[in-house]
């Protein structure tokens, strides 16, 4: 918490925000919105999607979508934004607030330097010469805590990890010195120990700017450890402001209740004092028979012309029927890469990948694809992964037409029992994927790769990007499934809060090389290796006192930067 964010409260607020109201023409899509925010406060906007967080934050800048139409009153510092013309907000824009947007990859250009995207940013804002805008930039860049600030600012966007190009997206925002900084979802794809170095950089900033942040997410584990102050939205609405430590400990509405109990916890969390979390029921021991998948002193390679790269180094682990393994891990440890061999979609370099007792290598083409009767994989991004041409029938029933198990009245008989097992209308059939929700398109994944009722089920990040409460519906939807359908799985998660709740067992990767395995519940309360506690660590933890103590407990230990 920001040291002046109480004396904040106590004084005219930078952001001042009272009843706005966003329409799409008759259509009122947010309404009666009050928020106000302090210099050197961060105020949280939580809520699921289409709550109006993001549109809400939007219209700060004067940049809602086309049709879209704001009234009531934004005031930032002594300027009214609603209403003033855009010509005319221009100028604030960098300087007086700034954002960060959610994925880095989309808001840097591909095609130039980071440098030269800084440089651009800082002489829009001032008259200065290039020279001096490249010394700025490379002082931008180590404020931020990039790595060899003065040679990076010549790479481009994709020679940087994931958390290197969120810093420089940061150092994008911070080129106008602004004193408002808006960060819509800035941690939401980045891995544990990744995010924790993200939220330290904002409050180290903030700290030393005075900056005000008004930080817009769905992790209620991100907004215990960064905010003063939670605004809660719902359908448009707000539905309750309260300082965080008030709202986690006495949350007063039934739907921030709803909110905070279908947070993930690690054992010895909890999401907030009174709320009984959601946890996993046992189920019953996995059956001891033939594995469903065994690997084997697997290592996989990525040859190129100028450098190879091992994405796996000597991994052997085994799934049995019914069992669900999490595989957890930083950005590049090479989970999504195992997750695919096994399935048969990259080939191993060296080593064994037998699925339901056959060997994968040496197989043709037509063995692998009737041994891929038996698997399934469930992408991160569901919206990606479905045809947005076709109907929800035509999605789910491919593979079933494809492996002629099914076609006129008997698939969309199983059409529809597909759906209605992951709870969804039989009559969605004829929707498109534009017409669902995000949950609801996870939901249509689900019944595709369940299709077959597959043996072996890979889940790349299903959970990441939907909201925790659409998350938790999700988790118990799969819950239920594997009950049904008797399948294994490979779940693939850099939270590691969720796998604590769905998995038996825990596979943490690190280099492409297992660093620990066991049962999920013995690695995550006594881990034996340092990277697994360090991952641990990482974690927000959803209570604001916890997550606090074990912050200033751990101010006197440096931060591992270069992520």
């Amino acid at each position: 918490m920001s040291d002046n964010a109480d004396s904040s409260r106590n004084t005219e607020p930078l952001l001042d925000i009272r009843n706005l109201a966003v329409r799409f023409g008759d259509r009122v899509v947010v309404e009666g919105v009050d928020v106000h925010v302090g210099r050197g406060e961060t105020v949280a906007l939580v809520g699921e999607s289409g709550s109006g967080k993001s549109l809400t934050a939007r219209a700060v800048l004067g940049l809602l979508p086309d049709g879209a139409t704001a009234s009531g009153s934004i005031r930032l510092g002594d300027t009214e934004i609603v209403g003033t013309a855009d010509a005319d907000l221009r100028p604030l824009r960098g300087t007086r607030a700034a954002m960060v947007f959610q994925e880095p990859q989309t808001a840097l250009n591909p095609v130039q330097k980071i440098g030269t995207q800084i440089t651009q940013a800082l002489r829009a804002h001032n008259p200065i010469g290039k020279a001096e805008a490249r010394s700025r930039a490379i002082e931008l860049l180590t404020r931020v805590d990039i790595p060899e600030p003065d040679k990076r600012v010549d790479w481009y966007p994709h020679q940087l990890s994931g958390g290197q190009k969120q810093r420089v997206v940061i150092a994008l925002a911070l080129s106008g010195e602004p004193d408002l900084l808006i960060a819509d979802e800035p941690t939401t794809a980045l891995d544990v120990t990744v995010q924790a170095e993200i939220l330290d950089l904002l409050r180290d900033l903030q700290r030393r700017n005075d900056t005000a942040i008004l930080f817009i997410t769905h992790n209620l584990g991100v907004v215990a450890e960064i905010a003063d102050r939670v605004v809660v939205m719902n359908a448009g609405q707000v539905v309750e402001t309260r300082p965080v430590h008030e709202l986690f400990a006495d949350p007063r509405e039934a739907y921030t209740r709803v909110l905070l109990s279908a947070v993930p916890t690690l054992p010895g969390t909890t999401a907030a004092p009174h709320l009984e979390t959601a946890v996993a029921e046992s189920l019953p021991p996995a059956d001891p028979a033939e594995p469903v998948l065994r690997i084997s002193e697997l290592s996989v390679v990525y040859r190129s012309r100028r450098k190879n790269f091992q994405a796996l180094n000597r991994v052997s682990l085994t799934v049995a029927p019914r069992e669900v393994i999490g595989l957890v891990g930083e950005s590049g440890s090479g989970k999504s890469t195992l997750g695919r061999t096994a399935l048969g979609l990259i080939p191993a370099t060296t080593g064994e990948v037998v699925l339901q007792g056959v060997p994968l290598t040496g197989l043709s083409h037509r063995e692998l694809r009737g041994l891929r009767k038996h698997v399934a994989l469930v992408h991160q991004d569901a919206t990606a992964s479905l045809d947005p041409r076709r109907t929800l029938a035509d999605s789910i029933g491919e593979p079933l037409l494809v492996h002629r198990v099914a076609a006129g009245s008997l698939l969309r008989a199983k059409v529809g029992d597909l759906l209605e097992s992951v709870r969804l209308p039989r009559d969605y059939a004829t929707r498109r994927p534009g017409e669902l929700s995000g949950g609801q398109r996870q939901r249509v994944a689900l019944a595709r790769a369940l299709a077959l009722a597959p043996r072996l089920l890979v889940a790349d990040e299903p959970t990441s990007a939907l909201d925790v409460s659409v998350q938790a519906q999700v988790l118990d939807l799969f819950t239920d499934l594997r009950e049904e359908y008797g399948f294994a799985c490979l779940f693939i998660s850099h939270d590691l809060a969720v796998v604590n709740q769905i998995a038996d067992r825990v596979v943490v990767l690190r280099q492409g090389v297992v660093v620990e395995t066991g049962p999920v519940n013995e690695v995550f309360r006594s881990p034996r290796e340092e990277y697994t506690r360090r991952l641990l660590d990482a974690v927000p933890n959803p209570d604001p006192g916890q997550a606090r103590a074990g912050r200033d407990a751990s101010d006197s230990v440096p931060l591992a930067l270069g992520a």
